[in-house]
């Protein structure tokens, strides 16, 4: 597989620090309130990267951080802990919002077919490991103490801006708009490790320290998370593009400054689902989230497969018109499938398997999705039988996560209890709405009714034939595809 790396600008071939094994990582929401659509879009591009490595037999050992403690609303350690403005506007103790929106986060991901990683860990269930390699930065002169606050001191780096080659006065703290310099900080591009009541008295969340009561920082919580349960090297790094600077900048420093050796080979930046007036946020007013696309009727994983339409690293935009496409696009995909003819004929493996080489190809290359669908309707469209489709398309699905067997059987069973056709006498038939079929059906029955059974076995054995079953019950039949 290849995949772009942000770190080095470039694609590059995937390869891992032990072979056959992925530890990956992925950062979570900070869960005061809703994930938007936005949002979402990032975990089910994850998603899928980690069920193609799977598909391609790597063992991943994925883990995700919740953050419920130290994401203040800007990004740059200034402003409110966005979890205690979520507790304020709900009335709630800062846990009780936690838990709920934690458990709003994982409902919203089971309906798009998101896996839960192996590993999720709740930032406050972890505050010893960070006092643990806070001290240790101290220890190795990479940190220090200034106003009651522990700050990561980056003039020790050689290197600070790994992912662009930002004009450092565009992203000095000091001077960007709506930022207040903390004069704390040595260097204008320091940033917090654990905060203390000198900073923030009225924090909701408060443990002792050995630099006094406080809580954590919000880039040492994925370090620490990481270094714990995906070890000191750490294959693949995920998350939004606007995590790149300054969460993850943030994190490589301090990793790497604790550890001694580089710590992450690849990272894997997913860019931002935007509307028509630019990047969708919960601050703009533009808040959709799951729920309100099914209130609007929508199935999940129609806007699963509005993302998987387009590439992860260009800005996707949304309008209803465009889900509105995508829905229909999905909708005409399952029941294409629907009409697939199911029998007991054999799967044509050779065919399977160059059907598989090309999906490992076109979407192994920088996780192009997009190709992933065609492969799709390529299946779709191949002179193979319809076992071999079927068994094709469930083995692709095993990465896209559409659920599209599942989706058409339902639609089979939704039209198998509509399709009613009423014959001579009363005669009721029930099956998927072919006239054809109903007509052979009809003519079997009235076959039984004159006694010619002779006629009425040729027409069950020709029914037979093209994979039909007959039930017969009071007043009519059932039939179907098997």
């Amino acid at each position: 597989m290849y995949l772009y790396n942000s770190a080095t600008h470039k694609k590059e071939e995937f390869q891992t620090h032990t072979p056959g094994r992925v530890e990956m990582y992925t950062c979570g929401p900070t869960v005061y309130h809703y994930a938007h659509i936005g949002n979402l879009r990032s975990y089910i591009m994850e998603d899928v990267l980690e069920k193609f490595l799977r598909y391609e037999g790597y063992d991943v050992n994925r883990v995700m951080n919740i953050t419920d403690v130290g994401h203040l609303a800007s990004d740059a350690d200034t402003g409110e802990d966005k979890m205690l403005k979520g507790a304020k506007r709900e009335n709630k103790s800062v846990m009780d919002i936690a838990k709920f929106y934690t458990d709003a986060f994982f409902d919203d991901c089971a309906k798009l077919n998101i896996k839960t990683p192996e590993v999720v860990q709740p930032a406050t269930g972890l505050i010893d490991e960070f006092i643990r390699v806070v001290s240790g930065l101290i220890d190795k002169g990479y940190a220090y103490v200034a106003g009651g606050n522990v700050y990561f001191d980056t003039s020790r780096l050689d290197h600070y801006y790994v992912f662009n080659d930002h004009d450092e006065e565009d992203l000095a703290v000091g001077v960007r708009e709506g930022v207040e310099e903390d004069q704390n900080k040595r260097n204008k591009n320091d940033f917090v490790l654990w905060f203390t009541k000198s900073k923030f008295e009225d924090q909701a969340l408060k443990w002792d320290s050995p630099w006094g009561v406080g809580y954590p920082g919000w880039h040492i919580e994925c370090s620490c998370i990481s270094m714990k349960f995906n070890g000191e090297y750490l294959d693949l790094h995920c998350g939004g593009v606007d995590n790149a600077f300054p969460h993850h900048t943030n994190e490589i420093a301090q990793s790497e400054a604790y550890l001694g050796h580089p710590w992450c080979a690849q990272w894997f930046h997913v860019h931002h689902l935007n509307t028509n007036s630019g990047k969708m946020s919960k601050s703009k007013g533009e808040f959709l989230t799951v729920s309100l696309l099914e209130e609007k009727g929508y199935d999940p994983l129609a806007y699963r497969f509005f993302c998987l339409q387009s590439h992860y690293r260009k800005g996707l935009v949304f309008s209803w018109e465009n889900l509105d496409n995508a829905a229909g696009a999905y909708n005409k995909l399952v029941k294409r499938i629907a009409a697939l003819k199911g029998g007991d004929g054999e799967i044509d493996r050779e065919a399977a398997a160059r059907f598989k080489e090309k999906f490992l190809t076109q979407v192994g290359n920088d996780l192009n999705t997009s190709m992933g669908i065609t492969c799709l309707y390529d299946v779709l469209k191949a002179p193979v039988n319809d076992v071999t489709k079927r068994a094709v398309l469930a083995d692709f699905d095993q990465v896209l996560s559409l659920s599209l067997l599942e989706k058409a059987a339902q639609l089979r069973e939704k039209e198998a209890a509509q399709a009613k056709t009423s014959g001579a006498d009363g005669f009721t038939i029930q099956g998927e709405g072919d006239p054809a079929i109903d007509a052979l059906v009809l003519q079997r029955a009235q076959a039984k009714k004159a006694k010619n059974f002779a006629e009425a076995d040729r027409i069950r054995d020709e029914l037979k034939a093209q994979g039909i079953e007959v039930t017969d019950v009071p007043g009519g039949a059932v039939w179907k595809r098997i």
